[in-house]
């Protein structure tokens, strides 16, 4: 979307609140022209013709066939400047769009599975973030992601492999996720890495109740001990939990325009979205995939204030959610709540 888009109005003041993305593959912001340059650079062969062709891909009917598509982009994704030029070209777009900090998603199962050495992925995304931190003020956590429908050994094995560089980026990497397919996978698949990873001090986090059931957001709580969960949608079918959710003030980090490429649902004015945040859930908005998905965050908001009839004040609340809900320090949240307030008197 541009300001050329209905609404340029709302755009506007919607980028100019400070807000937090808290859901957000890095993987998944690969757009196809830097597919393109980087397949080149790395005499990789896609199996697309032209960056028309890899957009005309794109219509996705679950969340497998977008997997399919993601994993095979990631495919160009070699060096360190390959990783860098990745994080540093979404954290542009991160700042055009009012965001003051991010906690990225990375997979490097993804990686190691090509013979890219762990390292290489974290040094090119450190590069780019604590760049954005001294150029562009944006403040940024790393959340290294297991693969779900991979084995819990692997999961131990990629966390062995990422130890070592703890101390390094210990500014950077404070947390742990679980992502990829929920179909036949559910949490508790992966009980014993997430203590292993409570114990050595991680915040944790996890993919739940998208395309799997309530049942798996509850399992991600009681089990996995999980203090946030991605996606969420599918606790609505769950009364009890929504309860919980509400009265626990666990965030929830939804994806509109994800769950509609990936016919969670069929049209943004059926999403629960609004429907949640009224009954007083720490629902946030967030991209998930957004060169997959049509849509950066603010494309999100712009989307789902229009579709869901969300008022200037709930607008201001969800991305008060993303401030809150993040791993941030308390005074930087302070910091950033007071600027929203700011920029919403403002509006």
């Amino acid at each position: 979307m541009t300001d050329q888009t209905p609404n340029p109005e709302l755009r506007r003041w919607l980028r100019t609140l400070p807000k937090a993305e808290l859901h957000l593959h890095i993987e998944g912001t690969l757009e196809p022209e830097l597919m393109f340059e980087l397949a080149r650079r790395n005499g990789v062969t896609l199996p697309y013709a032209s960056v028309e062709a890899v957009r005309a891909a794109y219509q996705f009917t679950d969340l497998q066939s977008f997997l399919d598509l993601y994993y095979a982009g990631a495919g160009v994704l070699v060096t360190e400047q390959d990783f860098y030029d990745l994080a540093a070209a979404y954290l542009r777009r991160a700042h055009a769009d009012g965001l003051c900090h991010v906690e990225i998603m990375f997979d490097p199962q993804t990686h190691t599975q090509r013979g890219v050495a762990i390292d290489t992925v974290f040094a090119g995304l450190a590069r780019a973030l604590r760049e954005a931190r001294d150029t562009l003020g944006i403040s940024s956590y790393l959340l290294l992601s297991f693969l779900r429908h991979l084995s819990e050994e692997d999961a131990f094995d990629t966390l062995a492999a990422a130890l070592p560089l703890r101390e390094a980026y210990r500014d950077l990497w404070v947390g742990i996720g679980l992502d990829s397919s929920e179909r036949g996978n559910p949490p508790e698949k992966f009980t014993r890495v997430y203590a292993r990873c409570a114990e050595l001090g991680f915040r944790l986090v996890a993919h739940a109740g998208e395309e799997g059931p309530a049942a798996y957001v509850r399992t991600a709580l009681d089990t996995l001990r999980v203090s946030r969960i991605d996606h969420g949608v599918r606790s609505s079918d769950d009364p009890d939990l929504l309860q919980q959710l509400i009265r626990q003030r666990i965030p929830l980090t939804v994806c509109p325009l994800s769950n509609l490429k990936l016919g969670v649902v069929k049209t943004l004015a059926e999403h629960n979205l609004a429907r949640l945040l009224r009954a007083g859930a720490m629902v946030t908005i967030n991209a998930d995939d957004p060169a997959y998905f049509g849509g950066y965050v603010l494309d999100n908001y712009l989307a789902s204030a229009v579709a869901l009839d969300l008022s200037h004040d709930e607008l201001v609340t969800l991305a008060a959610n993303s401030i809150h809900a993040s791993f941030l320090p308390t005074p930087d949240k302070n910091r950033l709540l007071d600027q929203l307030a700011h920029a919403a008197s403002q509006g």
